[in-house]
């Protein structure tokens, strides 16, 4: 079917105050795919728009005119195809947003904390890089059909590592099945072991266990447990040239993980996350 004819896939970007990083998901992704998207923001706690946001986007001639800081309590009941949170707060509040059909969770330091517009066009940068490879995803998961797509997720639970080795974590990085858990586990925020089996297409249980071991005994994976289930994600509390490695893997290789994501796009089943929104 042309891109024409198919309904626009909608997305909710959301972060704490929706006065920076949220803000330039919503125009990065409007001026990239307008056609395709149907692109908002929102924020737990809303303030207003930082004028160096917009001043980044207008460097790049991105259109801001319609951006707009919003509660999250506007999109009340209204479903999204994709829900991406960008910062860790927004992460915690929003454990697993009850109308997304997808959430992920993409952590981005803040630029507001820093001074000048330096930070904002980092920020532009880096959200720029992630957007390239969602859309990629997007692109090789509509080679089934978009209505297949079922719950991705999402989030952090605090466990500050007491120590971190570079050395044990690029040793890590030299296993598959423990470099491919990252690279999905950095896309969705947030798996547990039967997503990673489906996924990895692994057989063998004890295996990803073993694997996930290794990664939360080195501090780079942490877990927690609702009901059931133990939920693994990246530990938000990495050094971030660390987590700009796992990142930047992820974003270049996409290629790598295709048939992994489409593999768990299509899982039936899926655990069930914590939902709600404060």
């Amino acid at each position: 079917m042309p891109n024409s004819c198919k309904p626009k896939i909608t997305v909710l970007f959301i972060c704490t105050e929706n006065s920076a990083r949220s803000q330039i998901a919503e125009a990065l992704l409007r001026h990239k795919a307008n056609e395709r998207f149907e692109v908002y923001s929102a924020g737990t706690t809303p303030s207003i728009i930082d004028p160096r946001t917009l001043l980044a986007l207008e460097t790049f001639a991105i259109p801001t005119s319609s951006l707009l800081a919003k509660s999250i309590t506007y999109f009340e009941s209204r479903q999204f195809d994709y829900v991406i949170t960008l910062c860790d707060q927004a992460n915690q509040e929003c454990r697993a947003y009850p109308y997304a059909v997808n959430q992920l969770a993409w952590d981005l330091p803040d630029p507001k904390t820093r001074s000048g517009l330096n930070p904002f066009l980092m920020t532009i940068n880096e959200l720029n890089n992630r957007l390239i490879m969602f859309l990629k995803v997007i692109n090789n998961t509509e080679q089934t059909t978009h209505d297949e797509l079922t719950k991705n997720t999402f989030i952090n639970e605090q466990a500050q590592p007491v120590h971190f080795d570079p050395i044990v974590f690029y040793k890590c990085l030299t296993d598959e099945t423990r470099l491919k858990t990252l690279m999905l586990a950095n896309y969705h925020g947030e798996l547990c072991v039967c997503e990673l089996m489906i996924a990895l297409n692994e057989q063998s249980q004890p295996k990803v266990s073993r694997n996930l071991a290794v990664l939360k005994k080195a501090n780079i994976i942490t877990d927690r447990k609702n009901g059931q289930w133990v939920f693994y994600q990246i530990n938000p509390f990495l050094p971030d040239w660390a987590k700009a490695i796992i990142n930047q893997t992820t974003e270049s290789n996409i290629a790598l993980i295709t048939d992994d994501l489409k593999r768990l796009a299509v899982m039936h089943d899926r655990p069930d996350k914590v939902s709600f929104c404060r």
